[in-house]
């Protein structure tokens, strides 16, 4: 079974992700689990301890910008013995230089707020491993 960790501060915004992929008509998202965070320090709690496939990064969060973790995920930490897992960038923040601020940062994808149903789930199908 898939991980993804779901970093996010806004509690509706948890919740909506999670109810999306748990009734996604692709399996291997909706048979995931969903881990989450509120912030970067509790980003890398979570990976510290656990593997993870796929982390949706919110990129405003109250202790800093997420482009932060997905910098420090892309230069093998946190930790160096695991596969880095796929990073996408989800922010309302969507000017071109934003996506490629995020990209340059080394997330492999880009969701831009408010997004479809359907652009949550193909983004994570994208991502996750396939069986």
């Amino acid at each position: 079974m898939s991980r993804i960790l779901l970093v996010e501060d806004e509690e509706l915004n948890r919740m909506l992700v999670k109810a999306v992929l748990s009734r996604a008509a692709v399996a291997e998202v909706r048979d995931a689990e969903v881990i989450d965070a509120t912030t970067l320090a509790g980003a890398r709690e979570r990976l510290a301890d656990t593997d993870v496939d796929l982390i949706l990064l919110d990129l405003n969060l109250p202790d800093g910008d997420g482009l932060t973790l997905a910098r420090e995920l892309a230069a093998g930490t946190p930790p160096p013995d695991r596969p880095r897992p796929h990073v996408v960038a989800v922010t309302a923040s969507v000017l071109p230089r934003d996506q490629k601020a995020a990209l340059d940062a080394g997330c492999d994808d880009f969701l831009d707020k408010p997004y479809a149903a359907a652009d949550l789930v193909a983004t994570v199908a994208r991502h996750l491993p396939q069986p």
